[in-house]
């Protein structure tokens, strides 16, 4: 960057004050940049001790009710004590504060500078509780770090606070921090040049460190959670979590994470933390020091969301794929809500998928092209044929509305379905259930009937006056009827638009098969008819997704034989992949067919044929005898892998067995 010429040093002294120190000019021309010596004025320290003028606005406090009460002073330390009566003194002779006799008043704290100060701070807890708040939106913090993405090039001015500059190239660059130093100057607005950063590659921006590559925490801030000691109280508990709620979004399974932990945010909850919840609070804290660089989010790249859920908690991730590989982009999570701990597997799989798209919606909708979404798909398929949860696909469908006239397929790739407006129904002409007649509707069947040629030829005898059976002209639409219906050809064309509104339309509401034929034939007879109904009903996507299955279990009922008396027929069954107790992980269960008694027997899921006869010998045999249904070389009765229905009796007792242990078990064990 080219420097400005050696004259130009010569006038800067015309920017300031003349009780400007030399010393002090020697600094901030040290801090700034020559690029913006032009502005130096505008870290001028005498300048700052001056009050800007009136605005046209002026800022009122207004209260609710009545005025709060006088707070008791805080104690003070000696330094404390006599850096606020300095304060106090200086700031009343610049005139920026003056003697108050209000009636009230709040106390003053310290807090220290990173550079050593004291920063005093005035409580007003309770003057805040009565005034009526300012409801500005405030955009959230994910929307303002969205601004910085293929910025390369950043600046910060501190006027009490940081305004950032950023850009995508040097010339760029200049010519916006010029116009911030300008403006400031225009309102009499001053920055202090040793708090100013220019032209760095990274800074520190609300708790996040940003830069032209990644998004990364502030590791100041990460120390401080890192040395955080455990959590005496409930307070503290509190303080913890909403400090480290922060910096969630960098934490994969952060739910999942601190599970034990938000246990302890119950009513009556004992402190201080057991040993499994401080055995999760120091692992939570080594997470932090661990977590991955987040990078940009960019609408160009190809995007993936992947999500899961476990039985108490949901978690997704945000990702996308550059030329460098994949990258996360944010990460997510959340606890079950009470209700949500009873749905399905499928269910919770399908909720988390909800979830993450409702809390990445600003990111997905602007992308450029389709995303991926990754997640258990086999426990997922139900969905396909089954609408117990359509509610999540209406209340996720976008409001996507043509104009009239519009050529919404040829401006949207997405698979939306066609919408129409209520005008547009009232509007609508339609044979006997409303089938709507298009406007070249008669004259597309009269042309398709004279290129057929067995409808052509009866066309032409009734033309002539000849008289043909069952068939005859319609007298004001010339149309060729068989008995009372509209003769339509064997024409693919004209016949999908006759069942896209006889079945698609709203006012049909996508009938069956057998209703759809019933519509159609009161208006028309259609060559192959019932082939060509089933077909676009069978293949209708509407109705694949959003319809239940109503049909009976496929196959006969066989249910095994009630025996003659007890302990003659026995059906078992195993419960695995429990966790471990006593070595064991898992449960035989026996079932007494005759008299529904069960027992349950700890093993291991790598037992063996000779450790099961052993087991049954010990427990079964040398107490009730060798039952007849599974005596060696007499008979044996097998049911079908994995399908319960064969032997409901020892399913059923399992799933009872199965509560009851959930029941007691460790809840956080996800099996």
């Amino acid at each position: 960057m080219d420097l400005p010429p050696s004259s130009y040093h010569d006038s800067l002294e015309e920017l300031w004050d003349e009780e400007e120190e030399p010393e002090e000019i020697e600094t901030v021309m040290n801090f700034v940049p020559p690029v913006y010596h032009q502005d130096l004025d505008v870290f001028s320290k005498v300048k700052s001790e001056k009050l800007p003028p009136h605005r046209p606005c002026y800022h009122h406090i207004e209260l609710e009710g009545s005025l709060p009460a006088v707070w008791v002073i805080y104690s003070l330390s000696n330094p404390e004590s006599d850096t606020l009566r300095a304060y106090i003194s200086t700031n009343v002779e610049k005139g920026f504060i003056r003697p108050s006799s209000s009636s009230t008043g709040a106390p003053v704290l310290s807090v220290k500078k990173k550079d050593g100060g004291l920063r005093f701070c005035v409580d007003y807890c309770k003057l805040n509780a009565v005034t009526r708040k300012n409801k500005y939106p405030v955009p959230p913090i994910n929307q303002l770090l969205n601004v910085f993405n293929g910025s390369s090039i950043f600046s910060k001015t501190y006027l009490h606070d940081d305004i950032m500059v950023f850009s995508k190239s040097e010339e760029e660059h200049v010519t916006h921090v010029s116009t911030v130093l300008s403006i400031l100057r225009a309102n009499n607005l001053f920055a202090k040049a040793s708090k100013c950063l220019f032209h760095v590659t990274s800074v520190e921006y609300l708790g996040y460190v940003v830069s032209f590559e990644c998004l990364k925490m502030d590791q100041e801030k990460v120390q401080k959670i890192f040395n955080w000691p455990p959590p005496r109280n409930l307070k503290a508990l509190q303080s913890f979590l909403g400090f480290a709620n922060f910096y969630r979004r960098f934490i994969k399974n952060y739910s999942k994470k601190i599970s034990s932990l938000t246990s302890f945010l119950k009513k009556d909850s004992c402190f201080p933390l057991n040993e499994e919840a401080l055995r999760q609070f120091h692992k939570f804290k080594e997470a932090f020091t661990i977590s991955p660089i987040l990078s940009h989010f960019d609408p160009s790249l190809h995007t993936i969301v992947e999500t899961d859920a476990s039985d108490y908690a949901l978690g997704a991730v945000l990702s996308q794929i550059s030329d460098s590989g994949k990258h996360p982009i944010a990460f997510d999570g959340r606890k079950l809500l009470p209700a949500e701990l009873n749905y399905k597997i499928h269910d919770k799989e399908l909720l988390g998928i909800v979830w993450a798209l409702k809390s990445w919606r600003a990111f997905l909708l602007s992308l450029s092209s389709s995303f991926e979404v990754l997640t258990d798909n086999s426990s997922l398929q139900y969905f396909m044929s089954s609408n117990i949860l359509t509610r999540y696909s209406l209340s996720r469908r976008d409001n996507v509305y043509p104009e009239r006239g519009e050529d919404l397929i040829s401006k949207n790739t997405m698979n939306y379905q066609k919408i129409i407006k209520q005008d547009e129904i009232q509007a609508s002409k339609f044979f006997a259930v409303m089938v709507e007649v298009f406007s070249n509707f008669i004259e597309s069947i009269q042309k398709a009937l004279w290129q057929n040629s067995q409808y052509s030829s009866i066309l032409q005898d009734l033309g002539k006056g000849k008289s043909v059976q069952d068939y005859s002209l319609d007298s004001s639409s010339q149309l060729l009827l068989f008995k009372d219906w509209v003769v339509v050809p064997n024409d693919p064309t004209i016949q999908h638009s006759i069942l896209q509104k006889s079945h698609d339309s709203p006012l049909a509401g996508n009938p069956g098969q057998e209703k759809t034929l019933k519509i159609v034939k009161q208006d028309f007879h259609l060559s192959r008819m019932t082939k060509f109904i089933k077909d676009h009903v069978s293949s209708c996507q509407q109705c694949s997704r959003n319809k239940n299955i109503h049909h009976k279990n496929f196959g006969l009922l066989k249910p095994l034989p009630i025996p003659n008396g007890p302990w003659i027929c026995l059906s078992m069954d195993f419960i695995t992949q429990l966790p471990l107790s006593n070595s064991f992980d898992s449960i035989l269960v026996i079932v007494e067919r005759f008299a529904k008694m069960a027992v349950f027997i700890p093993t291991m899921s790598s037992i063996t044929s000779l450790d099961l006869a052993h087991l049954f010998i010990k427990n079964i045999f040398s107490k009730h005898g060798l039952p007849s249904s599974i005596q060696l070389k007499i008979s044996r009765d097998l049911s079908t892998a994995y399908h319960p229905e064969t032997d409901g009796q020892t399913e059923r007792v399992d799933q009872i067995l199965e509560q009851y242990l959930w029941m007691y078990v460790s809840y956080h064990q996800d099996y």
